[in-house]
């Protein structure tokens, strides 16, 4: 898919549809039609035959049986019958088959221009010793085993948002981060990855310190994960943890009040630390979108691949997402791989994915959901394509595994499930501490330790969900502003919230119960 496809056709807009390649076999409605009335395309004029609601399909052109259908420029599925043009296209009559993908590498390589001296950009953070920045300053109680999680949360609400706002404004809040895993987690990359997680938040930028809680007789040992998540490895200024077994401790009570304890000597010194400036290299953007619809890929998913090859450009980290999500479109991501190395680390994930569905009888293509049809995705492939748009036009730089330290700038990919709130955790363990979210359906979704800016697809959804979409990417099908604009809005936001200006989610409490590490292997 050539991304300029998009931004040509959307800065040129008529008032019912926009092609969003030459090649297309579909026009993608901007609002509801009716059946019997007409628009035209490429000097043709176009019955419309069945009624279709904003971000459905309409064929420009008659198709025969089985013939492939084509948006962004390429395969989405295949005729189901005859289809006229006018024709709605969509789960009736569009069906999915293996499409054959030529796996290029670093052929489609374009690198950004470095932003001019003059034009470099700073935010206000958090140094931490490590030499990373947060964007946020919390103190962490981290349940290492899902035995701990109650202790946790009767840990963390000891301490009231009123008292820390009252006496420590510095400090943003203690968090909980609770999970259902950990007792008999499997050996291997199970147990490897749950401790990349756990290691991952105890160390996160946006978490000043923390204390680990666990029980003591569980299979995923507080031993273990300090010494393989290298936790008491310390740093010149990094303050010390505290490690609590409730069984050593004497019980549930006894736990709580020697954590409690623990927390209350790390408030004050987090405390101490204040926002100063930092270089956007210290940024690591999380992008994800939930709840898409047929607009998502035309508005807010392009907008932000604008605002992240800005980010790119001024020298930070981008991450893209959600293996399963860009199922079909992958062959565009290797294209942009700086080497043949980077591009087979996306396809052995693309490969453990379709050996790992396929053990429980399911299909990687299982997708999209009745709500992404609802809003006029049809295949997993269509969906794909619109959700590639959020990585921009950046050389794809490094490919990670699910929450594995993100160490390099550039734009880069990390392998995760599409359920949000476990490609979340993941990012956010890799070392993400911003997020933008974009979502056409209305997804509520917040994110704690990151702040996670939402992003909505279409005018129609950011007016009845005002308090908790961020920014409006409609204007886009609205025609009053161009991608390019929009996605330099999203850049001055994410600078904003960085900066410390609340999101919508954290206005409304949003992001305590999002924690949700990826479990793998059998549960006995």
């Amino acid at each position: 898919m050539d991304d300029s496809g998009i931004l040509e056709s959307v800065s040129a807009l008529n008032d019912v549809s926009i092609r969003l390649h030459p090649d297309d076999d579909v026009v993608v409605l901007k609002k509801p039609v009716t059946a019997g009335t007409s628009w035209e395309s490429g000097g043709a004029v176009i019955g419309i035959r069945q009624p279709a609601g904003r971000g459905h399909k309409l064929a420009v052109r008659d198709l025969s049986d089985g013939a492939p259908i084509r948006k962004y420029g390429q395969v989405i599925g295949f005729a189901k019958g005859a289809i006229a043009a006018g024709d709605l296209v969509h789960t009736h009559n569009l069906v999915l088959r293996d499409v054959s993908r030529d796996y290029e590498f670093g052929t489609d390589i374009r690198p950004l221009a470095p932003v001019p001296a003059e034009q470099v950009r700073q935010f206000q953070g958090f140094a931490r010793p490590d030499g990373r920045a947060g964007t946020r300053n919390y103190v962490a109680v981290i349940s290492s085993v899902n035995c701990s999680a109650s202790v946790s949360k009767y840990v963390k609400a000891r301490f009231t948002p009123e008292q820390l706002h009252r006496d420590f404004p510095n400090v943003d809040g203690v968090l909980a981060f609770t999970h259902k895993s950990g007792c008999c987690v499997q050996p291997g990359e199970p147990h490897a990855m749950l401790q990349r997680v756990l290691a991952g938040v105890a160390r996160h930028p946006n978490v000043f310190g923390y204390v680990m809680i666990g029980l003591g007789c569980e299979g995923h040992q507080l031993s273990g994960i300090r010494a393989d998540g290298k936790l008491d490895q310390l740093l010149p200024g990094e303050p010390a943890p505290s490690f609590l077994n409730i069984q050593q401790q004497g019980g549930v009570q006894k736990t709580v009040d020697a954590a409690v304890a623990a927390v209350a000597r790390l408030l004050p010194v987090a405390n101490a630390v204040h926002r100063t400036p930092q270089s956007l290299r210290q940024l690591i953007l999380a992008l994800n979108c939930g709840g898409s619809d047929g607009a998502s890929g035309i508005t807010a998913n392009p907008a932000l691949g604008v605002a992240s090859d800005e980010l790119v450009r001024q020298g930070g980290t981008s991450v893209l997402a959600e293996t399963p999500e860009i199922y079909g479109a992958e062959h565009l991501l290797t294209r942009r791989a700086l080497t043949r190395e980077i591009g087979e680390r996306l396809l052995g994930h693309i490969r453990w994915w379709e050996q790992y569905v396929k053990l429980f009888g399911a299909s990687i293509d299982n997708n999209p959901s009745p709500g992404n049809k609802e809003g006029g995705l049809t295949t997993i492939y269509e969906k794909s394509l619109g959700a590639l748009a959020k990585g921009g036009q950046a050389p794809l730089s490094a490919v990670y595994k699910y929450a594995e330290t993100i160490d390099r700038p550039g734009f880069a990919f990390m392998d995760t499930p599409g359920f949000d709130p476990v490609s979340m955790t993941g990012l956010v363990c890799g070392g993400c501490n911003v997020g933008v979210f974009t979502t056409g359906r209305g997804s509520v979704y917040g994110c704690k330790p990151a702040p996670c800016i939402k992003v909505a697809t279409n005018t129609t959804l950011y007016d009845w969900m005002r308090d908790d979409m961020d920014i409006n990417a409609g204007t886009i099908l609205d025609g009053t502003e161009t991608v390019e604009e929009v996605g330099h809005r999203i850049f001055e936001e994410i600078l904003a919230v960085a900066n410390g200006k609340p999101t919508k989610s954290e206005a409304q409490g949003l992001g305590d119960e999002e924690f949700a590490p990826w479990i793998l292997g059998p549960t006995f």
